[in-house]
């Protein structure tokens, strides 16, 4: 029973409900327990196959289940001359258990010796920031946390320390603190590899001295040692597999500046002229920016910045002209900005492969004149996407207009939250959560015609994904009693939808449920999708304040192509990303 104060002197109390089994599972109990109280192995593993699409579901799988859900549920094993049996409650914990039944596969199943220009890369931007891009402290903590999430692209500024005698990692001309580079170089060697045995790169935005890059070199061979993987040529003609490349690091340069997208718009302490900090990534802010309007956009000041940028590109060349060979010698993957016009840059060149790096605003607009041409480069060469300069708060974009181009490195601010991140973090479950995962077929090939994969075209439905909502429950584990509501239990409803291709996308939402810690929807809704392969399936969860906005309650993204069919626990995850220790949905999955 809870009780809630109101009107200072009054008591409303509210008995909790236990989580009940909703209709589909009663009846799937019934089915395949054949009318008794009980389900036995046997039936348990004919669930699996027919419901759950666990075509290959075997006799000990089915026991192993059984095992687990006594133990959990009743603290004891069944032992060797036990009878497994399930009960319809044993039945409904086990649908409802993330661990037991989640809605994607854990193991690592693409193909993965093809050349990573044939895969998307989890990919951080300005990985050593703590917090906003013009005064944080800079340090290694965000990359080990980057690392042990399962990022597979870490991205370090290198400048001269104040006596020009060692190397730090900054933003530079900001007020970042800086950390030294031997610091994160040795965190990175211990966490690469946590969470995943794919490649480590690491791209340097380069503003050393020749002198102080040959110190680079003895650092990086030092500290990787075997670990490093340079080919033994200057340039290659097809870049490496992940699985060539397994617990190998690998490092790559750009030409620097990018800072200077900013440098005009903040004044001397740093901040911003107008004082303004977008509000697009909050939580409760705008949704995630619609494709088509990032599409068309054109920032005022990027003919300026683009300008800036081409005027000290000019210093660089000197500097990298003097390259020692040491130095040069370590760079697997060679990298550049466009120089002259884009549809120079973008050509193909059979006998050399590289990186070029492209900002959200300069994609944006490169996708509409030149899209065709986008996905050619990518096919064979590296594309990587940044956030443009005026992200201050280190916020984000939307990822699709990179992923739809074939873009692998889509290089996002992983410091930040928001509804963009969250779309990072649930593309990147796909593939096992390796960080590598493999780009559709269409856009890694070309037609007859040399036509390639165009998101404007009058594409069929390929698939249509029906998602059924049962419940919801945990949140009295993970939130005090007066968390959402001080005078009653939370009012929940669940916001489900696609992001993907214009098309595609689209947010539905659940009736809300009153006062209630356990809310029983049963909504079911139905998702035509021309590109499924691209798409993510987004679920919210918020509480209903008729006075204030509505307050957060979970919410995850999860990549439809690899989405288990069948009843699924699914867990939530906090704005930053961190998954609940309770809360959780119980949903379905069918593909028509």
């Amino acid at each position: 029973m809870g009780s809630y104060k109101y009107c200072l002197c009054f008591t409303r109390k509210f008995r909790w409900v236990e989580a009940q089994p909703p209709a589909d599972v009663k009846e799937a109990f019934a089915a395949y327990a054949e009318g008794g109280s009980h389900m036995n192995a046997e039936q348990l593993r004919r669930f699996l196959a027919d419901v759950q699409g666990d075509a290959g579901a075997t006799a000990a799988d089915a026991d192993r289940v059984m095992e687990q859900v006594h133990q959990l549920r009743h603290r004891q094993s069944l032992g060797k001359l036990s009878k497994p049996l399930l009960a319809l409650e044993d039945f409904h914990h086990f649908l409802f258990s993330g661990d037991l039944n989640p809605p994607l596969r854990s193991q690592v199943h693409q193909d993965m010796t093809s050349p990573l220009s044939h895969y998307s890369i989890y990919t951080g931007h300005n990985s050593y920031l703590t917090g906003n891009q013009l005064s944080s402290d800079c340090s290694d903590v965000p990359i080990i946390k980057a690392l042990e999430r399962g990022v597979r692209v870490i991205e370090l500024d290198i400048w001269p320390n104040s006596t020009k005698d060692d190397v730090n990692v900054l933003h530079g001309r900001t007020l970042t603190t800086p950390v030294e580079l031997i610091k994160c170089l040795r965190s990175i060697k211990e966490y690469a590899f946590v969470a995943s045995p794919y490649p480590v790169i690491i791209t340097l935005e380069d503003h050393l001295s020749p002198d102080l890059q040959a110190k680079v070199a003895e650092m990086v061979t030092q500290t990787f040692g075997d670990l490093l993987y340079y080919p033994d040529k200057d340039s290659i003609e097809e870049f490496p597999s992940p699985e060539s490349l397994k617990r190998r690091i690998i490092l790559s340069t750009k030409p620097p500046k990018e800072y200077l997208e900013a440098k005009d718009d903040k004044d001397k302490d740093g901040m911003p002229k107008n004082g303004k900090v977008s509000n697009e990534e909050e939580a409760w802010g705008k949704e995630v920016p619609d494709l088509q309007d990032e599409l068309e956009s054109d920032d005022n000041n990027e003919n300026d910045q683009t300008e800036d940028e081409e005027e000290n590109d000019d210093d660089d060349r000197k500097v990298h002209q003097n390259s020692p060979p040491e130095y040069k010698h370590l760079i697997t993957i060679r990298a550049g900005k466009p120089k002259g016009h884009l549809s120079d840059s973008l050509k193909v060149d059979p006998d050399i492969v590289r990186r070029l790096s492209l900002s959200e605003q300069e994609l944006a607009k490169a996708a509409i004149s030149h899209g065709a041409d986008i996905v050619r480069f990518t096919q064979k060469n590296l594309l990587r996407i940044y956030p443009k300069g005026t992200r201050f708060n280190s916020s984000n974009y939307n990822p699709f207009v990179g992923w739809m181009h074939g873009a692998q490195m889509v290089a996002f601010n992983m410091q930040g939250n928001g509804r963009s991140l969250w779309l990072m973090h649930g593309f990147y479950k796909a593939n096992g959560g390796c960080g590598y995962v493999k780009k559709p077929d269409f856009l890694l090939k070309t037609g007859p015609k040399n036509e390639v994969f165009d998101h404007k075209a009058n594409l069929r439905v390929k698939r249509t994904l029906k998602v059924k909502v049962y419940m919801g429950d945990g949140w009295r584990m993970d939130f005090s009693q007066t968390h959402f509501d001080t005078y009653s239990p939370p009012d929940f409803y669940t916001r489900v939808g696609i992001a993907g291709v214009p098309r595609d996308s689209v947010m539905k939402k659940t009736r809300a449920i009153e006062d209630d810690w356990t809310p029983v929807w049963n909504e079911e809704f139905t998702f035509p999708l021309t590109v499924p392969e691209l798409a993510l399936l987004r679920i919210e969860v918020h509480e209903y304040d008729m006075s204030e906005k509505d307050d957060f309650g979970g919410q995850t993204c999860l990549p439809v192509s690899e989405l288990r069919p069948g009843i699924r626990a699914v867990p939530l995850f906090d704005r930053k990303g961190m998954k609940f220790k309770s809360v959780k949905l119980l949903m379905r999955f069918e593909f028509v």
